[in-house]
């Protein structure tokens, strides 16, 4: 059975673009440097083609997980999200009740997560500490460090 998990719009549309362009693009390239080292002579002693070869070995393992992980893909409805409890794709502000802090993260799908942009795993500790949590409750996340207190201050969608 296949993982399922859930993407924005943006999140498939790039999962889709990245697997098209290996399968496009790079699996003819792989198969064109293969040809180009049997044709250099023999292959028994030849590392330009041991190397072409492992290099398409590589390529079709990352096609397959691709295409493992598109099977499984599913998009999110964004108007059908509840905005009681945090979710994927939900808004949170949140206050660090250790330092007093206000933070603002969107919760998404691993595979879409960047800090950078606020965007933060649902598989994260601070975004498993999140899911599923309203406005004012206290989330307790566990790190390294020991335990980290946040109140929900709002989410949106």
């Amino acid at each position: 059975m296949s993982n399922i998990s859930y993407y924005t719009a943006e999140g498939l549309k790039k999962l889709r673009d990245e697997l098209n362009h290996l399968k496009d693009i790079e699996r003819p390239k792989a198969s064109q440097a293969i040809a180009e080292a049997r044709d250099k002579g023999d292959l028994s002693e030849n590392a330009e083609y041991d190397a072409a070869k492992e290099a398409q070995g590589l390529l079709e393992l990352k096609i397959a997980k691709l295409e493992e992980i598109y099977a499984g893909a599913r998009l999110i409805d964004e108007s059908q999200l509840d905005t009681s409890k945090a979710l994927v794709l939900s808004q949170v502000k949140i206050k660090n009740l250790n330092n007093g802090m206000e933070m603002s993260y969107t919760l998404v799908a691993e595979s879409e997560a960047d800090l950078k942009s606020g965007k933060i795993s649902v598989n994260s500790p601070i975004g498993k500490g999140l899911l599923g949590k309203s406005v004012g409750e206290i989330a307790e996340v566990k790190v390294p460090n020991g335990i980290l207190k946040f109140e929900i201050l709002s989410i949106q969608r």
